[in-house]
């Protein structure tokens, strides 16, 4: 069962492909490089997912997949949030780091307290089907590890006293918050196809 990922995020496309292992699920990459997928406009990590699913599903006539998915500091009133990918001016991986270890500068460690939230929409002809799933940790005060993407390197996971950039993927995929809302979703998704 082929289900178009609504993202142009390799590292989530990826990620999707290694949850998908030992399902009936495909998950595939949009086709056509150009497609500009529509602005997040909404106000909530559900309703980014729905504009990018439905878009993208509508567009291929196909099942898609969509995440909308964020850090939420709750020093920071849950910002970066629905934002977090555009939470710097420049809109990058480091640019975003940086401008969070800036703006929590001072904080102790009872302030840090953070987690990233996902939220997984699957659309088809008019079908909806959603899941959520978080993990929970803490912004630590510099760079760690080589692994993964966005906010990874400075998430800290007190439990494991790692960063999730330590991890390695398959470390990642059982315990984040991705993996959480795919276990959630992952048998909704057949009902797309009836």
């Amino acid at each position: 069962m082929k289900i178009i990922i609504a993202s142009k995020n390799k590292g989530k496309l990826t990620e999707f492909q290694q949850l998908a292992t030992g399902t009936k699920l495909e998950f595939i990459p949009i086709p056509e490089e150009k497609l500009e997928i529509p602005e997040e406009s909404g106000s909530t990590f559900r309703e980014n997912a729905l504009i990018k699913a439905k878009f993208v599903s509508e567009y291929f006539s196909l099942p898609a997949l969509a995440d909308d998915s964020g850090l939420e500091v709750d020093a920071l009133n849950g910002n970066p949030g629905i934002y977090s990918a555009r939470y710097s001016s420049q809109k990058t991986d480091q640019a975003n780091c940086e401008k969070l270890l800036e703006n929590m500068r001072g904080l102790n460690k009872k302030e840090r307290s953070a987690r990233f939230r996902c939220c997984l929409l699957g659309y088809n002809q008019g079908k909806i089907v959603s899941s959520e799933g978080t993990l929970e940790g803490e912004i630590a005060v510099d760079f760690r590890g080589e692994k993964g993407f966005g906010y990874d390197p400075i998430f800290l996971l007190p439990k494991l006293g790692l960063h999730l950039a330590e991890l390695d993927k398959d470390e990642k995929n059982k315990i984040s918050h991705r993996s959480e809302a795919f276990k959630e979703i992952n048998d909704k998704l057949h009902s797309l196809f009836n």
